[in-house]
């Protein structure tokens, strides 16, 4: 016979297993629970049974000989053996039923009378009937000792004992084991291994391997068609005993779409590029004078491929924020992530709190592996976002520094460049830089890097060159405006974007050639000076092109 105890110490196999016995029907989809109280409830009923039963058989055996007391003399010799059975049978039962009672008597003893064998037989068996009734009405004391125990009733313990049931009965749902089986919701980016396995990543420990990594099995990325930086949205159960990881059950969605939908998309690389032909519109709401000067002489469009560049202390990282939050404010429907790599840690936490987006950042005190590792996942979600249509935003800063963590880890090809870069280290970040484009009939994937200049390092000069001619939109930066402490300090002059005309409408684009032949004129810190005036006078740039012929 099992307690409550007992049953709750088992795992749900185990349970399951003793369900299975006692024939319960459906255990297989009931919680351990309410398994427990089934199993308890069957016992019960079952002990309840057995002690019914027994009644019933002394009840039994006092009625057939009250009927065989009156003997006819007509059988008398031929009902003689039947007697002696029927005596034999009645001691075994009144031995049976009250051999787990004391041997203790009621007070009321039997005379010694002359009596009939008849009358013997009866007043045994009403006296059996008796103590067995005083057995049950009676708790069992585990103190006394002096009665035989009997150790053949396997429910003996559960009914005798109901005090402790009672109790196990009051504290059953006090402390219950939860089992959450398919329950819980998470989110990740897939990370998908050489062997075939993968996990999702969490982006709260910067897609890193951390302790809330799902587990995905390779039958379930062979299944929906999943690749490295896709974002699954399914169920996960608890690790067993033995498991490490949380396991993925259900798929529910991929990339926010319904996985059937994923399934038959086209890769990245398939897919056709074009210019950028959609601007973001960065002089509306939260405006500032940096993106006003911005969307005015170099407009920035869905797809686009971006440098800031910029020297050392001119404020890059400020123009960068700016931009992000004109962008997350105008633009609810882009995805919008900040790629800090080898950053410094209180930029970091200003990031945080003030863009509305994702932020990932690796600082200067990790290693170049980790800023390569973080870069890579990174990009691969933005692909996979845009495959399934998604217009995608990834400001980095810098991608200087990423170009020297990819210089690190690259093994060494034997052909060394100007500044200590190898030949083949600047392959994948140009990969990274060059991934932005605009997609035909689909979405799109802008990236906006900065870029230093005049460090005083070789290697930073050499970066720079082989990225110069990479983007399609250039922002200057000049260190001699911010030395005024005029910002932004933007060169307008030699910031431009290609193909600006797809961005513009005809009007806009004229009055900007005009105001462009004006400035030039100009040195780069009159013409700041003079723009930020009359930016300052206006509220809008359709306002100051309208107030350009006073």
């Amino acid at each position: 016979m099992s307690t409550f105890t007992d049953l709750k110490s088992k795992k749900l196999p185990e349970l399951q297993e003793i369900a299975k016995q006692l024939n319960i029907p459906k255990y297989r989809y009931l919680k351990k629970p309410d398994l427990i109280t089934q199993i308890l409830d069957l016992q019960e009923k079952k002990s309840s049974e057995t002690l019914q039963k027994g009644v019933v058989i002394s009840t039994k055996t006092k009625t057939e000989v009250k009927v065989k007391s009156k003997p006819n003399p007509k059988t008398e010799n031929t009902a003689e053996p039947k007697k002696r059975e029927r005596k034999k049978k009645t001691e075994i039962v009144s031995k049976k039923v009250g051999s787990s009672a004391h041997e203790s008597l009621p007070k009321t003893e039997v005379l010694p009378t002359t009596t009939s064998p008849q009358e013997d037989i009866k007043t045994e068996t009403k006296s059996s009937f008796q103590k067995k009734n005083n057995s049950q009405s009676t708790p069992f004391n585990p103190s006394n000792n002096n009665g035989p125990k009997n150790n053949n009733n396997s429910y003996s313990n559960y009914v005798i004992d109901p005090d402790n049931f009672d109790k196990e009965k009051k504290n059953r749902y006090r402390a219950p084991d939860f089992e959450f089986d398919s329950v819980v919701d998470c989110e990740g980016v897939l990370d998908i291994s050489a062997e075939g396995y993968g996990f999702l990543r969490s982006s709260d420990y910067n897609y890193l391997a951390s302790p809330d990594d799902i587990y995905v099995s390779p039958s379930q990325i062979r299944l929906f068609g999943l690749q490295t930086g896709d974002t699954v949205h399914g169920e996960v159960r608890p690790p067993k005993e033995g498991e490490k990881y949380y396991p993925l059950l259900k798929v529910i969605k991929i990339n926010g779409l319904d996985p059937q939908v994923v399934r038959d998309r086209v890769l990245f690389e398939h897919l056709t590029p074009i210019f950028p032909n959609e601007k973001f519109k960065l002089a509306e709401k939260g405006c500032t004078i940096s993106t006003r000067l911005i969307d005015l002489f170099a407009p920035i469009g869905k797809g686009q491929r971006a440098m800031i560049v910029a020297q050392p202390k001119t404020g890059k990282t400020t123009l960068l924020k700016e931009v992000a939050n004109a962008i997350s404010k105008n633009h609810p429907e882009v995805y919008l992530m900040v790629l800090l790599i080898d950053e410094r840690p209180e930029e970091v936490t200003d990031m945080q709190r003030s863009v509305r987006g994702e932020i990932i950042s690796s600082t200067f005190d990790k290693e170049a592996a980790e800023h390569v590792k973080i870069a890579n996942i990174v990009l691969e979600k933005a692909k996979r976002l845009v495959e399934c249509g998604h217009d995608v935003v990834i400001l980095l800063d810098s991608i200087t520094r990423l170009a020297r963590a990819y210089n690190t880890v690259q093994p060494t090809s034997g052909k060394i460049l100007t500044g200590g870069v190898d030949a083949n280290a600047l392959h994948r970040p140009k990969r990274f830089f060059g991934a932005a484009r605009n997609i035909e009939n689909g979405g799109s994937l802008s990236i906006i890097a900065t870029a230093l200049t005049e460090t005083g390092s070789k290697m930073d000069e050499v970066i720079f060159e082989e990225f110069k001619g990479t983007g399609n939109m250039e922002l200057q930066l000049d260190r001699r405006i911010s030395n005024r402490r005029i910002f932004p300090a933007i060169d307008l002059m030699a910031s431009s974007t290609r193909r600006d005309d797809l961005l513009l409408d005809e009007n806009t684009l004229n009055r900007t050639w005009v105001l462009r032949k004006y400035l030039a004129e100009m040195n780069p810190i009159e013409a700041m000076e003079f723009m930020e005036k009359q930016i300052k006078q206006t509220r809008d740039n359709e306002e100051f092109l309208a107030t350009m012929n006073n």
